[in-house]
């Protein structure tokens, strides 16, 4: 079975960055669309970036031009570099895979994917 374990997260200023990880373990890496989706308090789930086998990637609005994902098969890990970070960008991010062939924005965006990581906490400060 497929196991995902996120880290990286933590506090930083407006405008400031960090970069998520999401190791992976089981199953066949390469195989796996990937994405990042954020939770925050009283909203809903948004997939925020999702990546496919062939490195085809797909970025909410919101975070467009400010985060890049990209992925290690070799490594077995799918990262997320934030930039520029914003107050509305603080949530919990999750890790996220599945095996189905799906474009990036429909994992990101019409879908459940069925793996999950447990989170890492994002908190923006002013």
């Amino acid at each position: 079975q497929v196991q995902l374990v996120e880290s990286g997260g933590g506090l930083v200023q407006v405008g400031g960055s960090l970069r998520l990880s999401c190791a992976a373990s089981g199953g066949t890496f390469s195989r796996y669309a990937m994405g990042w989706f954020r939770q925050a308090p009283g909203k809903e789930r948004e997939g925020v970036s999702c990546i496919r086998y062939d490195d085809t990637t797909y970025y909410a609005n919101s975070v467009k031009g400010r985060f890049t994902i990209s992925r290690d098969n070799a490594k077995r890990t799918v990262y997320l570099q934030m930039n520029n970070l914003k107050p509305e960008d603080a949530a919990v991010y999750y890790c996220a895979a599945d095996l189905l062939p799906y474009t990036p924005q429909a994992l990101c965006t019409k879908s459940t994917p069925k793996h999950w990581g447990q989170g890492t906490q994002v908190t923006v400060s002013s």
